[in-house]
């Protein structure tokens, strides 16, 4: 018997849907926040069984998606230059940069570009190629940056002179207090990523309930677990209650993984942090500390890109702040598919204009 089999009864999710219908009384806008979350209500068709008081807003959970252009462009430079080799995961090789291009059009014009499936892969790389400098193109939210951490932790014990870093990590909860504070962002409830909560803990989001003055269940992926928050966000909504519910208990202890949240620590520091479609926002990223800046392609390389200049057609920042759908954006199946994204949030298994293209245009 599959662990997940379970969560996905039919008895199961029938009777979740009953006590939706007959919580949600008044509408209600809920928010979800992590691109796992986005899929599996897109690939379950979870929204098209709501009722239609309720309605899923997609919010910036997708780390592919928020990495801004100006970012995807240094990781161009880098890449081109004479010995060095860039390291990256999969869908962010096919981002396309301000000019249009990606690492992935690089790699068929020749430069060193791979793909590999864990960031400890650019280690033996680097132990491979001691003569050339490997970069690793390090996106992410909580959950991947303990990870980072087991890189340099190595890099520093082995005293790695060709290996680097290329940042792009966010953190959640001041993009969630920052959205809410936009007055055409309106959301009522919020799924917090249970994922992201098993590093965190729940101590962050029972603060960020009360300054928003709005529910939030930390929810897992499968199709109970979605519902599960769904209804308990819209029961706690009813009730006029502000605060947090562990609807994914087993997998997120309240305390979170004290020893993930030690070791980040130990290498990176809060910073301000750009988006891509939303800005900038302050203290929702991370940075390497100073004791380890030399690990920072973009020092090691001195590599500055100007900020893009002129109009993207693409609305992937309105799609995440919940102003608008994937298909009112006028590129969505015409110009931006999956095999020709526009965006990045059409690259992305969990972006949501490509979990909408997959599962919901037909």
């Amino acid at each position: 018997m599959w662990y997940d089999q379970p969560f996905r009864e039919t008895r199961h999710l029938t009777a979740l849907l009953r006590a939706i219908r007959q919580e949600a009384a008044r509408p209600i806008r809920i928010m979800e926040v992590c691109g796992g979350q986005t899929y599996a209500l897109s690939r379950y068709r979870i929204e098209e069984l709501l009722p239609d008081t309720v309605q899923m807003i997609h919010g910036p959970g997708c780390p592919v998606c928020v990495t801004p252009a100006e970012t995807v462009d240094q990781a161009l430079a880098i890449a081109r230059l004479p010995g060095t080799t860039l390291c990256s995961f999969g869908d962010m090789i096919r981002v396309p940069g301000s000019g249009g291009k990606s690492l992935q059009h690089l790699r068929t014009e020749g430069y060193d570009i791979r793909i590999v499936y864990s960031p400890l892969d650019a280690l033996d790389i680097a132990r491979e190629n001691r003569n050339r400098q490997v970069v690793f193109f390090a996106i992410g939210f909580e959950t991947t940056t303990p990870l980072y951490t087991l890189l340099l932790s190595q890099a520093v014990a082995e005293r790695l002179g060709n290996l680097s870093l290329l940042t792009s990590l966010f953190t959640l909860p001041a993009a969630i207090r920052f959205l809410t504070r936009d007055p055409e962002c309106h959301t009522d409830a919020l799924l917090a990523a249970g994922h992201v909560c098993s590093i965190t803990g729940i101590d962050e989001y029972r603060k960020l309930a009360r300054q928003t003055r709005r529910p939030i269940a930390v929810t897992g992926f499968e199709p109970a677990d979605l519902l599960y928050g769904i209804y308990r966000v819209i029961q706690l909504h009813t009730r006029g209650e502000a605060r947090v519910v562990n609807a994914y208990a087993r997998a997120v202890p309240p305390q979170g993984n004290e020893k993930a949240r030690r070791e980040t620590s130990r290498f990176f520091t809060p910073c301000d942090a750009r988006w891509r479609g939303l800005g900038t926002i302050p203290g929702s990223g991370l940075k390497l500390r100073p004791a380890y800046e030399q690990y920072e392609a973009r020092n090691r390389f001195h590599c500055t890109v100007s900020l893009p200049n002129g109009t993207n057609p693409c609305r992937a920042g309105e799609i995440m702040k919940g102003k608008i759908s994937p298909r009112e954006c006028p590129l969505f199946g015409r110009r931006c598919t999956p095999d020709s994204p526009m965006g990045p949030s059409m690259v992305s298994a969990e972006g949501a204009c490509a979990a909408f293209y997959r599962y919901r245009t037909t």
